[in-house]
C-alpha cells in the first residue's frame, strides 16, 4: 500500500465533513441516501484517483490520474462526481461495483480510504490504510 498514510483525525474528520455528489445526489458519511447515484443501481463505491495518500498533487498529474482510473473501469456502470469541503474539491467516480472490487481500485490508485453509498443505508467510509490514533 505504498504511499497510503494512517488516518489521522484531521483527515477524518475531513472526510465525514465533505459532501460527495454523483449521479445528481448528494450524501454525506453517516447521513441515509435516499437515491440513487447509478441509475438502476442500489449501492455505488465512490472512488478517485486524485492526491494519493493525502498528498496534494499538481492538476495535471491528478487529471491523468483519473483519466488511468476511468480506463480502470471501463464496462463498470459509473457516474462522474466530486466530493466538496468548503473551497475544496476533487473529482470522483461514482461505481457499481462490488466493495472488494472497489477497494482494489483505490489501492491501485493509493487511495486512503473508498466512500460506501447504499440506498436506504448510512454512507460509510471504507479505510484502506491503518487509523492513527483516531
Amino acid at each position: 500500500m505504498s504511499g497510503v498514510r494512517p488516518i489521522t483525525p484531521a483527515i477524518l474528520r475531513s472526510y465525514r465533513l465533505s459532501v460527495y455528489s454523483a449521479g445528481g445526489v448528494s450524501v454525506r458519511v453517516g447521513r441515509i441516501a435516499r437515491r440513487n447515484m447509478i441509475e438502476g443501481a442500489n449501492a455505488a463505491i465512490l472512488l478517485s484517483a486524485c492526491n494519493p495518500g493525502g498528498r496534494r498533487r499538481p492538476d495535471g498529474w491528478n487529471r491523468r490520474m483519473m483519466e488511468r482510473l476511468e480506463e480502470a473501469l471501463h464496462g463498470m456502470p459509473t457516474a462522474t462526481g466530486e466530493g466538496r469541503l468548503g473551497g475544496w474539491s476533487e473529482p470522483l467516480f461514482a461505481v457499481d461495483a462490488p466493495l472488494a472490487r472497489g477497494m482494489r481500485l483505490a489501492r491501485m490508485f493509493r487511495q486512503n480510504a473508498v466512500v460506501l453509498v447504499k440506498m436506504g443505508r448510512r454512507t460509510r467510509l471504507v479505510f484502506l490504510a491503518p487509523m492513527s490514533n483516531v
